[in-house]
């Protein structure tokens, strides 16, 4: 019976997850870590992108370990040698031409793909479509990519977080919070299945208008905030700006290492920089300033866990997007595991 969510859930072994950047995979084995799990992620020019589980079957050493042979993966510790399908092609202590044991095969997530720039997997099939960006396909928008963040924490708990209007004015002061917006004002959520969408506006900072620094603006300012969430961790923020015009896009990728651990993966959409190199830089740096003001608080909560339990926390009319957020990690986790919860 699941009242919490940690970050090693089986019950959304059915959903995509991000495991890392399109760019962080090459023709070398990498391993990568989604819930406890390591996978050995490569690419091949012809065959393309491979996940395997980072286990040889035969005595269990890291695939990462080894060497892409052409489209082939040698183990380090043996030799063995698997296909693109994770067939075991060559067992070098057998020798030449000798028979392969038919479990001599590499196991798979039930999918993989990419979209926007991200590998996704679903460890078992997935109950839902992909998640996407609209704004990545999209010729005006520039994009800039953060570096990975690595962070103690609960994907659940950062998932609330970026959700979550009330914080602004208190966490955010250094960057865009604005001190005298503290009441969050009516707004609707939408839900579609295992997503939604909420729309609100408000006033903040605009530390980055360079028009506040000329005086031809002022500092606190109008912008429309549009979010989209798809279960379980793939989250978007569309901020338009209606004083300056332009729109800022976050997405926000995260990765549940193990109960301990996540790993943040965001990208920004920017329709307002006029192709400016040194613009994106600044905005990126911006937004690095901003997580880091998350982290003050997500990186220290005792308890690493998501309470699924609307009774066990208070909520207010605030929170409908966080409240909107249980519920639909709530509903995944009961309809994959065939257990209700309370």
């Amino acid at each position: 019976m699941t009242l919490v969510l940690r970050n090693i859930e089986p019950g959304l072994r059915a959903a995509w997850h991000p495991l890392c950047r399109s760019g962080e995979v090459t023709a070398t084995p990498q391993a990568f870590t989604l819930m406890g799990q390591a996978y050995v992620v490569y690419r091949h020019e012809d065959e393309g992108l491979r996940v395997f589980l980072d286990q040889c079957p035969h005595r269990r050493a890291p695939l990462s370990l080894g060497t892409c042979e052409g489209a082939t993966l040698r183990c380090a510790y043996h030799g063995w040698r698997f296909d693109g399908d994770g067939a075991c092609v060559e067992i070098p202590s057998l020798g030449v031409g000798a028979t392969v044991p038919p479990r001599a095969r590499l196991s798979a997530p039930a999918a993989v793909a990419e979209s926007h720039g991200m590998v996704f997997i679903a460890p078992e099939t997935p109950r839902m479509s992909l998640p996407s960006i609209p704004a990545d396909g999209d010729d005006t928008f520039m994009r800039g990519d953060l570096a990975p963040i690595r962070t103690r924490g609960s994907a659940g708990l950062l998932a609330d977080n970026f959700l979550d209007m009330a914080h602004f004015a208190f966490i955010h002061a250094g960057t865009f919070g604005a001190g005298e917006a503290t009441e969050v004002g009516p707004y609707e959520v939408v839900r579609d299945g295992d997503r939604f969408t909420a729309v609100y506006e408000h006033d903040f900072a605009n530390r980055e208008d360079p028009g506040v620094a000329e005086g031809i603006r002022p500092l606190v300012q109008r912008r429309r905030l549009t979010y989209r969430y798809s279960a379980p961790y793939h989250l978007e923020l569309a901020l338009d700006f209606l004083d300056t015009g332009g729109t800022n896009v976050i997405g926000f990728f995260l990765v549940p290492v193990d109960n301990e651990t996540v790993i943040i993966y965001s990208s920004l959409w920017r329709n307002d920089l006029e192709g400016s190199v040194e613009r994106m830089d600044d905005a990126i740096a911006y937004e690095v300033a901003v997580v880091e003001e998350d982290l003050l608080v997500q990186s220290r909560y005792h308890s690493l866990e998501l309470p699924l339990d609307l009774t066990s926390e208070v909520h207010v009319k605030a929170d409908k997007t966080t409240i909107e957020l249980r519920r639909i990690l709530k509903d995944l986790i009961e309809v994959t595991t065939g257990a209700a919860t309370p």
